[in-house]
């Protein structure tokens, strides 16, 4: 499966339960989440989607790390069965 078609899934899956999951492009920041994930409540997240098997690259580590460090969550999917979990998690 590519990422493309997780990617789908995962923003279908995220309006179906409330929220949105906002497309990030950066031209001044490499290495940012795909996505950021919005939720009632004031419930927010970024994820990051991949092909199966697939791992973050080390600047996307990165990024993670300092997105964690402002108190962010940061998720990294590449296996459907991880999306509802995953908006469980956001949304608990």
């Amino acid at each position: 499966m590519l990422e493309a078609a997780i990617e789908r899934k995962f923003v279908k899956a995220v309006r179906a339960a409330g929220g949105w999951a906002i497309k990030l492009t950066s031209i001044g920041m490499a290495g940012l989440p795909d996505r950021l994930v919005l939720f009632p409540q004031g419930k927010c997240s970024f994820v990051e989607l991949k092909a199966p098997g697939k791992k973050m690259r080390p600047l996307q580590i990165k990024r993670a790390k300092e997105l964690r460090g402002l108190g962010f969550s940061v998720y990294c999917i590449d296996r459907t069965e991880q999306i509802l979990p995953t908006i469980k998690e956001i949304t608990a």
